[in-house]
């Protein structure tokens, strides 16, 4: 009986120990409880934290864009209250930083001569290593396509646009990415590569198919290796030359064909976001049509610790106003694109128009709307410009028709361009088919300094220079290039290529002239329109112009995409690259319409003169009676009626 009396005390003792802490828990959770519901019951404290931290920016009327995010302290934000601040909640580490970015932006410049320029920038920014040995597999933003490209030819920079049109530096000014007429391509390969001419030629037949463009045309006779025109972009910016590939097809023409596989590289697509506008019917109906892809690696802080991958694709399009046969200086974007935007690109953490005010300070241009309050500043192009934004993450942005079609309602066209301090224009000139002259003039409009540029030109082989005629000159004297790199042609092998650096005196126009003479092709080798001519690509010219601000030299710092893409290391210059016409060229030319009239009269001669004697030769003869008369034969058919041997 003591056994079990002791059993049963243990029992109670243990019930009593649990009932004990189970009130103690129930007291916690219902201070828990009473301290969330205090806060949620107080919410006018929680909007008056939020105001004061906000510092009420939406009182002004206008308000300028935010160029880099500061942090502010709990003080700061509660007010300067005594009081503690709560700490924040801190992000679980279970969740991973995202290792690719996405930004598209739309950038829109009324042009003095009542053209609009626009253009269209989408990059797209993923940390990780093509290089390495274990292939990358999985793709969410970057495209399948073009990664594949770069980890199996060993691309560390590729450059590919595609021109239609000609850009009209002195009524357009300087473009944001300039490019020349046809198609352009230029690759850096790595440092490990062994076979580059035969890598380069299988690139150009990968990208020929991904572009649906005529690229696999590039070979030996058109490709150069230049010595200093040509830089990397991005990370590194010495490397040995051999390593680089530069082609031009100035007869490329640009069609819906390539445009389409281009939007199909965005991570949108044409579906959603700014590539919404992107109508090919509308966009080849302008003056100016340029398409691009730019690849390199770039550095994602100061100190340059984590690099990525940059694809940048840019869009660039000039609407003429005659021709868009409207008879007032009245733009919008569903009279230029036939489309209004209603979303931006859900994957893209930042979508933004911006709308260049700089020469409409006061509303004496052109008149926008809607109007919006946010204006941004940058520096473009060695100048300050002021720009409205629209960004197109904020559902504010599209009203309450969810719909945005912006409207540039021009007012007066007066007001003088600002000349551009770089221009160039180049022609051939002389007589007849033998021989004739290169004229390459580059214009300094800056009234009292002068600069270096660095001039490249590639020559088809067929045009033979005479490099002791090279002659520059500026302001009537003689310019002499403190540096040349010049590689002769070889006949149906390689091009001539000349590089030569050329100090511009300014205010001041700058000719080079070089003699050639025409060679004879054969007529394999002759086009199927010979008569039309051949074409010969642009002229590169590079240089470091001075610029009227300070330039950024901090090229990680979060600025416009259509402001950054050449990295500045002088505040005092920017990089600009300028490319001349493309120039059409004749070359002795046979009549071919000369075989056609010797075969004609071959086949003639053959037909009669072998015809004749074939029939001689094979032909049997046989002596023939000749018919008998009419009343002969009425006379043997009565005889033969009457049963009589005809006569």
């Amino acid at each position: 009986m003591a056994a079990h009396r002791c059993s049963f005390s243990a029992v109670l003792f243990a019930l009593w120990g649990l009932s004990l802490l189970t009130v103690a828990r129930g007291q916690e959770a219902t201070l828990e409880g009473n301290d969330r519901t205090a806060v949620v019951d107080n919410p006018e404290s929680v909007a008056g934290a939020a105001e004061q931290a906000a510092g009420q920016p939406a009182a002004e009327d206008r308000r300028w864009e935010a160029t880099a995010v500061e942090e502010v302290s709990p003080t700061e934000a509660g007010g300067g209250s005594d009081s503690p601040a709560p700490k924040p909640a801190a992000s679980p580490p279970s969740v991973p930083r995202p290792k690719d970015d996405f930004q598209e932006e739309l950038v829109i410049r009324p042009l003095h001569s009542g053209d609009i320029y626009t253009s269209f920038q989408f990059r797209t920014l993923w940390e990780t290593d093509f290089t390495r040995e274990n292939k990358v597999s999985h793709y969410r933003l970057f495209p399948k396509s073009l990664g594949q490209v770069i980890s199996k030819f060993s691309v560390r920079e590729l450059h590919i646009s595609f021109t239609q049109g000609y850009w009209r530096t002195m009524q357009w000014g300087q473009p944001y990415l300039p490019s020349p007429p046809g198609a352009e391509l230029w690759v850096w390969f790595q440092d490990s590569l062994t076979d580059v001419d035969g890598t380069w030629k299988e690139l150009t037949n990968v990208l020929s198919g991904i572009f649906c463009a005529s690229l696999n045309f590039i070979d030996s006779t058109n490709t150069v290796q230049p010595s200093a025109s040509f830089k990397p972009l991005g990370i590194g910016n010495v490397t040995d030359h051999r390593f680089l590939r530069y082609a031009t097809l100035p007869r490329e023409i640009v069609c819906t064909e390539n445009l389409t596989p281009w939007k199909k590289l965005l991570p949108c697509g044409s579906k959603a976001g700014l590539a919404v506008l992107l109508k090919s019917e509308k966009l080849f109906h302008s003056s100016f049509h340029s398409q691009a892809v730019h690849i390199r690696p770039v550095c994602k802080d100061d100190q340059c610790k984590t690099t990525s991958w940059e694809l940048r694709q840019t869009l660039n399009v000039v609407f003429d106003l005659h021709n868009s046969g409207q008879g007032k200086n009245e733009w919008s974007l569903f009279k230029m694109f036939s489309r209004t935007l209603t979303e931006a690109c859900p994957v893209a953490s930042s979508s933004k128009i911006y709308i260049d005010i700089t020469d409409n300070s006061q509303g004496e241009q052109f008149e926008l709307s809607p109007a919006t309050p946010l204006l941004s500043q940058a520096v473009v192009l060695g100048d300050r410009r002021t720009f409205s934004v629209y960004d197109l993450t904020q559902q504010i942005t599209f009203g309450t028709m969810r719909s945005l079609n912006l409207l540039i309602r021009g007012k007066s066209s007066q007001g003088d361009m600002l000349r551009p301090l770089l221009h160039a224009e180049r022609y051939v000139a002389g007589y007849g088919l033998q021989t004739g002259e290169i004229h390459t003039l580059m214009y300094n409009n800056h009234p009292y300094r002068s600069f270096p540029v660095l001039l490249l030109d590639s020559v088809p082989w067929y045009l033979r220079l005479y490099i002791h005629t090279l002659t520059v000159t500026s302001k009537g004297k003689d310019n002499k290039p403190s540096y040349i790199h010049y590689q002769p042609s070889k006949d149906r092998v390689r091009p001539h290529l000349l590089e030569m650096l050329v100090q511009l005196p300014p205010n001041s126009v700058t000719e080079v002239t070089l003699q050639f003479e025409r060679a004879l092709l054969k007529w394999t080798e002759y086009t199927p329109d010979p008569n039309h001519g051949f074409y010969v690509g642009s002229s590169v010219i590079s240089s470091l112009v001075p610029s009227i601000v300070a330039m950024d030299t901090n090229n990680s710092r979060e600025r416009p995409l259509f402001s950054s893409f050449f990295p500045s290391k002088e505040e005092s210059s920017y990089f600009v690259r300028v490319y001349t016409e493309p120039l059409l060229v004749n070359l002795p030319t046979p009549d071919f319409s000369m075989p056609y009239n010797v075969i004609c009269l071959t086949c003639t001669v053959v037909a009669v003169g072998y015809g004749s004697l074939y029939n001689l030769l094979t032909r049997s003869f046989q002596i023939e009676e000749p018919s008998p008369g009419l009343a002969k034969r009425i006379a043997n058919i009565i005889r033969k009626m009457r049963g009589v041997p005809p006569l």
